[in-house]
């Protein structure tokens, strides 16, 4: 089963740090969680907070710990392939998850939607000229609603662009 996921962060920096994760898997189900700053995590950009409206506070009080986040993160890849559309940038966020649990930065890997879109076209038998304006076309529409900045919207939206590809939306 494929599974669309992605983060929400404290800010775009380097030390930035994963403050929610949510993900979409292929059936449409999907969920969220709120991660608690593990300690050392200190980076916070006011300017991140006014876009995704999530306050430090806010996951202190309802966020869980990142362990337990890392935990139910790493099930995803029971079975299955794990997309992002940012892989680098959520990569870097899972692999802060990841090390904050006491696991190896790497341990698992994230795919690039692109290929979740390249491979949805290529099993509607569309060439590559088609595929690339099918995913350009869904890309688009999608673009023309507005950016949720939550980490459970923003892996819908993904999920979306790939069942237009498909022709299933």
């Amino acid at each position: 089963m494929l599974v669309f996921l992605d983060f929400e962060a404290s800010s775009l920096e380097k030390q930035s740090y994963p403050i929610e994760v949510g993900w979409v898997r292929e059936d449409g189900s999907g969920e969220s969680l709120l991660i608690k700053p593990a300690p050392g995590w200190t980076d916070w950009d006011p300017g991140a907070e006014a876009i995704h409206h999530i306050t430090r506070e806010e996951l202190v009080d309802k966020g869980v710990e990142a362990t337990e986040a890392c935990e139910r993160v790493l099930q995803l890849w029971d079975g299955n392939r794990v997309f992002a559309s940012a892989p680098s940038w959520d990569g870097h966020w899972l692999s802060m998850l990841l090390r904050a649990a006491g696991h190896p930065r790497h341990l698992v890997r994230l795919e690039a939607t692109d290929l979740a879109f390249a491979e949805a076209a290529a099993s509607r038998g569309l060439g590559p000229d088609e595929a690339q304006a099918v995913i350009e076309a869904a890309r688009a529409e999608a673009a023309s609603q507005p950016v949720a900045h939550r980490a459970q919207e923003d892996a819908r939206r993904e999920w979306q662009i790939w069942r237009k590809v498909l022709g299933e939306a």
